[in-house]
């Protein structure tokens, strides 16, 4: 799953960068809430030590497919 910069606009969403999805191709949009969080230090801490393991987890080849991820999640 690729991150894509877009905006708002006329209650459309504009994609600010080229991309080479096929034209009519159905997306999902996810929003997130980027003005912060209410994380206590201790979940924080814990937070970036499950990013760290995630990143080894990566290179090392552990993956699952985004698609497969999102698709639990709808669920």
């Amino acid at each position: 799953m690729n991150a894509l910069k877009a905006h708002v606009k006329n209650g459309q969403i504009v994609l600010d960068e080229p991309t080479e999805l096929a034209e009519g191709m159905p997306v999902s949009v996810y929003l997130c809430d980027s003005t912060g969080d209410s994380l206590s230090d201790d979940e924080r801490a814990a937070l970036h030590r499950s990013i760290r393991r995630g990143l080894a987890q990566a290179n090392a080849g552990e993956l699952i497919d985004a698609d497969e991820v999102l698709a639990e999640l709808e669920r």
